[in-house]
């Protein structure tokens, strides 16, 4: 791994705060083992390892029951270490994998099967080389056919940009870590504005509330991140989600308590109510709406 990697914590506190029945961690990656799923050539960091059965022992710490596990770029296109924790979970986990334009329809439905549900556009250019908005686009329309849903990631400088390609996508689009804010600004900035904007002219557009620890400039407990989310959780109930980031790529100030982290949801959402929108009845609705009730 590289020198400056920083490992998932060892030992993370078991939470204070007592997830709601069938909370979901939406929010999630898994790593190798390389030895057996290869880091893709062309990535710009190498990561520990962190498997399938560390992702799943810390889920049943935590409190959560299922998982929706995220592609991260150290894979590039390479799904296998994905596909095999969704194969391993039981129906308890969801998947959001990356893609290249010449994926076939039998992998698609391959992919649907084992537990698929999302395509994941990355345009945060210290990760990944930039892809024309015309291919994702029509990777969008071959993915909307097998009921999936897209997931962006981006830096809140780069949204003007993306936002008519964002409102002109044909799925529910699901953004990653608040459109990653930079809190120094204030959630009354017009860059966060913008992303406020965005959410209530569009309906179809979803966010994560998720990664205080990485767009925290003052640290733990993150109290500069916590009007961002709260702002989000409170205009848009029904649209949103949260994870862990487990475990933590490129994080570089710290390594947060995975426990302490599941302590901050009360934070962001006081109300019993909203905590188990959040956590249950989100992510169910997205990524297993054949269990959620009509």
């Amino acid at each position: 791994m590289d020198a400056d990697w920083l490992v998932f914590h060892p030992d993370p506190k078991k939470p204070d705060f007592r997830l709601p029945a069938g909370a979901v961690d939406a929010h999630c990656h898994v790593f190798g083992p390389h030895t057996r799923f290869p880091f893709a050539p062309q990535r710009k960091y190498t990561p520990c390892d962190a498997d399938k059965n560390q992702l799943f022992a810390l889920r049943d710490h935590l409190g959560f029951a299922r998982n929706v596990i995220v592609q991260a770029t150290c894979h590039g296109q390479d799904n296998r270490a994905l596909l095999d924790a969704l194969d391993a979970a039981d129906g308890r986990a969801r998947g959001v994998v990356s893609l290249a334009p010449e994926v076939s329809e039998q992998t698609l439905s391959d992919m649907t099967e084992r537990g698929v549900r999302a395509v994941r556009f990355n345009f945060v250019r210290r990760l990944v080389e930039k892809t024309p908005h015309h291919i994702f686009h029509e990777i969008a329309q071959r993915i909307s056919r097998f009921g999936w849903h897209v997931v962006v990631y981006f830096e809140a400088s780069d949204l003007d940009e993306l936002a008519p390609f964002l409102a002109a996508l044909p799925t529910p689009v699901v953004v990653d870590h608040m459109g990653r804010p930079d809190v120094t600004k204030g959630a009354g900035h017009s860059e966060f504005q913008r992303f406020v904007r965005l959410m209530e002219e569009h309906e179809n557009i979803w966010t994560k509330v998720t990664c205080p620890e990485r767009l925290s400039q003052s640290g733990p407990p993150y109290d500069d991140v916590l009007p961002f989310a709260r702002t989000l959780v409170s205009r848009f109930p029904q649209r949103v989600l949260w994870g862990t980031d487990w475990p933590h790529p490129n994080m570089k100030s710290h390594m947060p308590d995975d426990g302490a982290l599941v302590d901050y949801i009360p934070r962001i959402a006081p109300d019993p109510a909203v905590q188990r929108t959040l956590l249950v009845d989100n992510p169910m609705r997205l990524y297993w709406p054949e269990e959620t009730p009509t």
